[in-house]
């Protein structure tokens, strides 16, 4: 790990900060003078994220509560205490029926998204609220949103988003602010290397934007959430999602109209 970070600007740790969303986050939140600690199950792409925005690099498996425990500590003791977390670890899922879904895989999506969002949430939210400030953001998706055949990762997200409600109450006037960001259809590594044919739609028609999301999209939002230009937000889910869910029943319709001519 790089413990070489200075102490003047306002220490993030970003869980699942090694790839995806959660790297986006470290980029955006070094770029707005944030000190950031890039933590991953992944340890070397922890590393390279790390190096590349400054910061300090820790391996994590979200799902072992002692484990996030012993971090939480490790960092206040390395760099401070922490101001602003981000919770963008989870496990994910391909589309699959009920009566198909290993139970395996059913109980490690509910163990990573819904335990180690709790973990996290408890170990660094508990700390902040000693502190008497501190800010918190979780990345549900718009899957906790809507029925889909994401049939564990869906309530799972369902699940952050209640959660996070929960934890805003708990902790705010101990200064503490929670909130989330429900993604839609990111184009981050792993969606982009799906094969072509894996909808049976043009995803980007879906949007009224026309488009999907950059990660850094999300990022920014984040990042407003973390700071204290939010500081009167708290307990809310914002829904990032290039107006997927305002499109979806214009489908009926023929679809949202294109751009007006010029």
């Amino acid at each position: 790990m790089d413990t070489t970070m200075g102490t003047t600007s306002k220490l993030g740790a970003v869980i699942g900060g090694g790839n995806g969303i959660g790297a986006s986050c470290c980029r955006v939140m070094a770029q707005r003078g944030w000190r950031v600690a890039v933590i991953d199950l992944d340890k070397q792409a922890a590393e390279g994220v790390a190096k590349e925005v400054g910061g300090a690099a820790y391996a994590l498996d979200i799902s072992d509560s002692a484990a996030v425990e012993e971090l939480a500590a490790l960092i206040e003791h390395d760099h401070g205490p922490v101001a602003g977390l981000v919770v963008a670890a989870a496990a994910f899922q391909e589309k699959m029926a009920p009566e198909e879904f290993p139970m395996g895989l059913w109980r490690r999506i509910i163990q990573v998204n819904l335990e180690g969002t709790w973990n996290a949430n408890r170990a660094f939210s508990s700390r902040m609220a000693r502190a008497g400030q501190g800010s918190i953001v979780n990345v549900a998706s718009i899957a906790g949103h809507n029925s889909s055949p994401q049939h564990a990762y869906g309530p799972t997200k369902a699940a952050v988003i209640n959660m996070t409600k929960n934890f805003a109450a708990q902790y705010g006037k101990s200064g503490v602010r929670v909130n989330s960001v429900s993604p839609g259809a990111v184009v981050v590594p792993r969606v982009q290397a799906r094969p072509p044919g894996r909808y049976a739609v043009d995803i980007d028609a879906q949007m009224a934007l026309g488009r999907r999301i950059q990660p850094e999209e999300i990022a920014e939002s984040v990042e407003f959430l973390l700071s204290d230009r939010a500081s009167a937000f708290t307990g809310t889910d914002l829904l990032i999602d290039a107006g997927w869910a305002v499109a979806n029943s214009w489908h009926i319709f023929g679809g949202v109209p294109g751009p007006v001519e010029r």
